[in-house]
């Protein structure tokens, strides 16, 4: 945001016979203040966003497609540290989603771009996972009746 100062802003009128003549008006600016560009550089909330959303998306693309495929999730992997990252995915995408939502009421529009557009790439990503879960848990549905619990049970994993 620039602010910018008039040098010669106006000139009073000048009367002629009883008439108003209006003299055009030369102004000239100059910059006196620039407004910090955040483009660049990002919060600690906006690089653990931009991080756990880089992680997240595809994680949540490996699990939609293992559910798609066998009915199931994740394995639970070693001492459950896949489930549990599949886990924390669904919830970064969630609540990146919220985030966005709520920028978006309260600015008019969704997050900033963040270092190298990242962000609003997450951002992106994050909506298209969104919609990817609701189709496919709705499918889910429609063919098996229930979408699997996120505990493994006697289904899956048990």
């Amino acid at each position: 945001m620039l602010l910018l100062s008039p040098i010669n802003a106006s000139r009073p009128p000048t009367f002629h016979r009883g008439t108003l003549i209006r003299q055009p008006i030369k102004t000239s600016c100059r910059i006196i203040a620039k407004a910090k560009d955040n483009t660049e550089s990002g919060g600690f909330l906006e690089n653990a966003a931009i991080a756990g959303g880089l992680v997240s998306t595809p994680v949540i693309g490996w699990s939609l497609y293992t559910l798609k495929t066998t009915g199931c999730g994740l394995p639970p992997g070693p001492a459950g540290s896949i489930g549990a990252l599949e886990g924390v995915s669904y919830l970064v995408v969630l609540g990146i989603v919220g985030w966005s939502l709520y920028t978006k009421t309260k600015t008019g529009s969704g997050l900033p771009n963040g270092p190298f557009g990242l962000l609003g790439a997450v951002e992106g990503l994050s909506y298209l996972s969104l919609l990817a879960i609701l189709v496919v848990f709705g499918l889910q549905f429609l063919d098996n009746g229930s979408v699997p619990g996120p505990l493994p049970s006697d289904q899956c994993f048990g």
